[in-house]
């Protein structure tokens, strides 16, 4: 008796997201990564705070195999403090493993797009919004009531506004 054939509900998903795995998979460990998580979810395993500053490089193990290096990479500016967050990096790629696979943290003080070009990311400060002081506005437009013009009044008025508050702080 033939057996019906089975319909699968994926589509194929399954099958792609196996072949990406594992190209995933075979790209990281030839930089040594045995495991892709730690290139995955660097903000997750480090913080964020480091992983603004900091990128996993390559793990390189030792000719008798006992503990890695891992190598990070950052600019020259924050390579100081990276440096003091050494053992805390280190602790944290090893929890990821679930073992001591990291023996060393080295860093290399560079720009992620490399020697030539030397340009480093940095994301944007908040913006503070300030709010108008109606004292300063009020003043503002006092000293500005005797021009005629009513668009130089209105901007000296808004200068003034910003020359009045900006002595207050």
């Amino acid at each position: 008796m033939k057996q019906p054939r089975h319909n699968s509900t994926t589509r194929g998903f399954a099958r792609t997201s196996a072949l990406l795995q594992s190209r995933i998979r075979s790209a990281s460990e030839g930089r040594g990564f045995a495991q892709s998580r730690v290139l995955t979810h660097w903000a997750e395993i480090v913080g964020a705070q480091i992983a603004q500053t900091t990128r996993p490089v390559s793990i390189t193990y030792a000719r008798n195999g006992l503990g890695a290096t891992l190598t990070l990479l950052t600019t020259g500016a924050m390579a100081p403090m990276v440096e003091m967050q050494k053992e805390q990096i280190r602790e944290k790629v090893n929890a990821c493993y679930g073992y001591r696979a990291i023996q060393k943290v080295r860093i290399t003080q560079t720009a992620p797009t490399g020697f030539h070009d030397g340009r480093a990311a940095f994301e944007d400060a908040p913006k503070v919004e300030r709010k108008p002081d109606p004292k300063a506005q009020e003043d503002a437009r006092t000293l500005a009531s005797d021009v005629a013009s009513d668009d130089l009044r209105l901007a000296l008025a808004r200068l003034g506004e910003h020359v009045l508050s900006k002595r207050k702080t």
